[in-house]
C-alpha cells in the first residue's frame, strides 16, 4: 500500500488494476447536523494516516429502481462528500486528469459503480477522479434561507480539491477534463458556464447531457408542494426537522411503477420528462447566474474544449415499449398531448414521415430531453476559441435493439467484461466499439482532440457504430426540427 500527502493529511491507498486507488478521500465535512442544507465546508486536517481502501458512504440513499441500467450501489453513512482517485503512478508527473460526475437525474447515482473503474484510463496514462455530491432535495432543493445548488457547490469544491492535490497523484492540475453522463452530462455543462468554476478544467465531455435550468419560481413552487406533503414550513427550519430517509420517501425516489402501462399513463410520463427534471440545478443568480444556453450565448467557457453527444435512441423505449397502445393514432395529436405546440408537432412529425406513431413519440422524448441540446449547444459554440466536437452513439446491438440511454457508458469506460454489462449490451458487445469510444475519450483528455474534425456549424459528427465513421449531422434532423434550428 502507498501513502500520499494531501492538503488535509496523509492517506493510504491500495493496488487497483493497472495502478493504485485511493477511495473515499474526504474533500468536505459531512453535510449533516448544522451543516445540512448549507454550502460545503472544506475538510478539516486530520492527524496520522487515513486509510482510503474502500468506497465510502454515498449521497444516494435509495436507487431509482431495484435494478438500474448502470450498477450504482448505495452505501450508508454520513461522510458522503468524498472522491475516489485512480492513478497509474503517484510518482509520475504531468499526467492528464479525468474528473467524472455520475448521472441519476440529480436524485440518484453513485460514484461507487464498478463501471466507473479507473483501470482502463490508468492503463492509457490518465488519472481518474470520481466524485460524490449531494442529491435530490439535499443537494438541489430550493430554500429561501439556504444556499441554492448545493450539489453544484459540492462539485466545485471537489474540483478545487483536484486543483490543489492532484499533482501528488501524478496528475497535472492544468490538464483536467470534466465529464459526466445524463444528469452528470448536464452538470458539466452547468459547470462550463458557472463563473465559480472558471479555470478549474480545460475540457468538458457532456455525455447525453440533460441540464437543470430550473427557474427560481418553479423551484420555489416545488419546495412548497413538498412542504405541504410533509406538513412543514417551506424553509430551512421546516426541512431541517425532517429525517433524511423520510424526505427521500416523500420525493418518491425508488418508488417504482405499478400496473401495466396505459396510453394516458405513457403520455403523462412523456409530458413530465419533456417538461424538465423537477429536482435539478436552478438559475439562482449566484453560483448559476444563467441557463446553460444563456451562458454559452454570452461566451462563457469559450476557451474550454467541448466533446458533446448522445445515444441515437436515449428514451425512445418509453413509447416503443408500449407501441400497441398507439397503433392508428395521429402522431401530431400525440405530440400535442405531451406538451408540444401544434405547429411544432406538425413540423416534427413531418420530419419523421413514414415512422410509426410510437416511433415518432419515442423519438420526441429522446430529442426533447437530450438530443436537441446537442444541436443547441454546438450552434451556440460557433466561433468559440476552443473547438467543439460532436458524436452520435448509434450502435443498436443492445438487449432491446436500441441505442438507448446508458448503453454507451461501458464502452466509454472499456469495461465490457463486467458481469453487469450483458443485461444492457447483450452477451457479446463489440470490443472494437469500446476501443473506438474509449480511445476517443482518452485522446480528448490527453490532447483536447478526440480524433475527428471539429464542429463547423453543420458537422461533422462521429457516428459510433460497427463500423464507426465521420458523417454529417443528418441524424440530428428531428432534433433540429424540435429546436427550431
Amino acid at each position: 500500500m502507498t501513502t500520499v500527502s494531501t492538503t488535509a493529511g496523509l492517506i493510504r491507498g491500495r493496488n487497483w488494476g493497472r495502478g493504485l486507488a485511493f477511495l473515499a478521500v474526504p474533500y468536505a465535512e459531512p453535510p449533516y447536523g448544522d451543516r445540512r442544507f448549507r454550502a460545503p465546508d472544506p475538510r478539516k486536517p486530520w492527524s496520522g494516516v487515513l486509510d482510503c481502501l474502500a468506497y465510502g458512504p454515498t449521497p444516494q440513499r435509495r436507487a431509482m429502481a431495484e435494478v438500474t441500467a448502470i450498477p450504482e450501489p448505495s452505501i450508508p453513512g454520513d461522510d458522503v462528500l468524498t472522491l475516489n482517485v485512480f492513478t497509474p503512478d503517484p510518482k509520475a508527473a504531468g499526467l492528464p486528469v479525468l474528473v467524472y460526475i455520475h448521472g441519476g437525474g440529480y436524485i440518484a447515482g453513485s460514484p461507487a459503480s464498478p463501471w466507473y473503474n479507473g483501470s482502463a484510463f490508468n492503463r492509457d496514462g490518465v488519472v481518474v477522479v470520481t466524485i460524490a455530491y449531494r442529491l435530490a432535495f439535499e443537494g438541489y432543493g430550493y430554500l429561501p434561507d439556504a444556499p441554492a445548488n448545493r450539489g453544484v457547490r459540492d462539485q466545485i469544491l471537489a474540483l478545487e480539491w483536484v486543483r490543489d492535490n492532484i499533482a501528488a497523484f501524478g496528475g497535472d492540475p492544468g490538464k483536467v477534463t470534466i465529464a459526466g453522463q445524463s444528469a452528470g452530462g448536464g452538470g458539466v455543462m452547468h459547470l462550463l458556464v458557472a463563473p465559480a468554476a472558471r479555470g478549474l478544467f480545460r475540457g468538458v465531455i457532456a455525455i447525453s447531457g440533460s441540464p437543470g435550468d430550473r427557474t427560481a419560481a418553479d423551484a420555489t413552487a416545488m419546495t412548497r408542494q413538498l412542504a405541504d406533503k410533509l406538513g412543514i414550513t417551506p424553509d430551512l427550519a421546516g426541512f431541517s426537522g425532517v429525517d433524511e430517509l423520510d424526505l427521500v420517501a416523500a420525493q418518491g425516489i425508488g418508488a417504482g411503477f405499478g400496473g401495466p402501462p396505459s396510453r394516458e399513463g405513457v403520455l403523462e410520463a412523456i409530458s413530465a420528462l419533456s417538461a424538465g427534471l423537477r429536482m435539478a440545478p436552478t438559475v439562482d443568480g449566484d453560483v448559476l447566474p444563467w441557463t446553460v444556453a444563456e451562458g454559452l450565448a454570452r461566451g462563457e467557457g469559450a476557451d474550454v474544449a467541448l466533446l458533446v453527444g448522445a445515444t441515437r435512441d436515449e428514451f425512445s423505449m418509453i413509447a416503443l415499449g408500449a407501441a400497441p397502445l398507439f397503433e392508428g393514432a395521429d402522431p401530431v395529436d400525440l405530440l400535442v398531448r405531451t406538451g408540444l405546440h401544434p405547429d411544432a408537432a406538425a413540423s416534427y412529425s413531418a420530419a419523421l414521415a413514414g415512422w410509426s406513431p410510437a416511433a415518432v413519440l419515442g423519438q420526441s422524448v429522446t430529442d426533447r430531453v437530450f438530443r436537441r441540446h446537442v444541436v443547441t449547444w454546438t450552434a451556440l459554440r460557433s466561433g468559440a476559441a476552443a473547438p467543439t466536437f460532436a458524436y452520435d452513439f448509434a450502435w443498436r446491438g443492445g438487449r432491446d435493439g436500441l441505442a438507448g440511454h446508458c448503453l454507451d457508458v461501458p464502452f466509454a469506460w472499456d469495461v465490457l467484461a463486467d458481469e453487469h454489462v450483458p443485461r444492457l449490451a447483450g452477451e457479446a458487445p463489440p470490443q472494437e466499439l469500446a476501443d473506438a469510444v474509449h480511445g476517443a475519450y482518452v485522446a480528448f483528455v490527453r490532447d483536447g482532440d478526440p480524433g475527428w474534425p471539429a464542429w463547423d456549424g453543420e458537422g461533422p459528427v462521429m457516428t459510433w457504430d460497427t463500423p464507426s465513421a465521420v458523417t454529417d449531422a443528418a441524424a440530428y434532423r428531428s432534433a433540429r426540427q424540435l429546436g427550431g434550428l
